[in-house]
């Protein structure tokens, strides 16, 4: 009887940040074994593609170091086979995931069924109020150090490292959840006085900063707290650009599916609305490629009911 917990934690570099397009250029992963490591893989690889520069700039992996590494044909397999059909660990791993997947279905013709944790959500669950939740500030939080970062092995050691103590907290605040079951009816309650609480401290805040804002407008000069913070007024320009002329430079800088993203929601009201007749309806659903479920706690008002004469006491 096999009880050992295995995952997979890993990293990738690439020369880009479309999977569709853009290729890896290093991977890295650790072996976890009921939380200590017991082996790594590394290795860089050839992409046969122009790495960007907005990418080398990040990690520094340039054309001549990946010169004579092995191209991705040779270098998957190999990748592959240590990460077998263990569980997949990453932060953010669906960026990691989605470069994998697509480097089988275009060598295989198959794609991947590794389960997949991402870290970021986890830390994020764990560690709501952090100001980021990127691996910098997980590594901050469990004192890890790395000699270095944006390196495939540096980051997955990192993690690999500050993963057993993220999992234990999720778990354990997990198990506290599950826990407050039998006091349902309760913290309910406490919860609808927290957010009328919240809500009145919003309407608070709104009405300080519209005098705030007034004040600015009238030439205000910025305001200096007692302990550091500054009260100042910032402009924000927001621009409209042409569809027409920046798609082709959208689409050469290969950030065109980031920055024009298809709005899904938008399309399912199409979908489910009477503007466009059945047929129109029934060619946008054939092109559905995947569905995802979300799910929500909502709070439904009660019904107020209409007043009523009151009774007549009789004398």
């Amino acid at each position: 009887m096999n009880d050992k917990d295995i995952k997979i934690v890993l990293d990738i570099e690439t020369t880009g940040l479309d999977y569709k397009r853009e290729k890896i250029i290093e991977f890295a992963a650790l072996r976890l074994e009921n939380g200590v490591i017991v082996d790594e893989f590394q290795t860089l690889v050839n992409p046969e593609q122009e790495i960007r520069n907005s990418s080398i700039k990040i990690h520094g992996i340039t054309q001549d170091m990946v010169a004579d590494a092995p191209v991705l044909s040779e270098a998957l397999p190999k990748i592959l086979e240590f990460i077998g059909e263990y569980p997949m660990v990453g932060h953010n791993v669906i960026f990691d995931y989605s470069f994998l997947n697509q480097a089988s279905h275009e060598l295989y013709g198959k794609y991947l069924n590794n389960q997949r944790i991402d870290t970021q959500h986890i830390f994020r669950e764990v560690f709501p109020d952090e100001f980021s939740h990127g691996l910098s500030s997980l590594l901050k939080r469990f004192d890890v150090e790395v000699e270095t970062r944006h390196r495939a092995m540096a980051d997955a050691k990192g993690l690999a490292l500050a993963y057993p103590a993220l999992i234990k907290m999720y778990q354990q605040k997990y198990d506290w959840q599950v826990s407050q079951f039998g006091s349902m009816n309760y913290l309910f309650e406490r919860f609808l006085r927290i957010q009328q609480t919240v809500q009145t401290l919003q309407c608070e805040l709104s009405d300080l900063r519209s005098v705030f804002k007034v004040y600015f407008d009238m030439g205000g000069e910025d305001i200096i707290s007692t302990t550091g913070e500054k009260l100042t007024y910032q402009k924000k320009r927001i621009y409209e650009y042409d569809f027409d002329k920046i798609k082709d430079v959208l689409d050469e800088l290969g950030i065109y599916e980031k920055a024009v993203k298809l709005n899904g929601n938008y399309v399912d009201r199409v979908i489910r609305g009477s503007m466009f007749d059945e047929e129109q309806k029934e060619k946008l659903s054939l092109t559905r490629t995947a569905m995802c479920e979300t799910k929500s706690v909502s709070i439904v008002k009660p019904e107020i009911k209409p007043n009523t004469p009151a009774e007549t006491i009789p004398e």
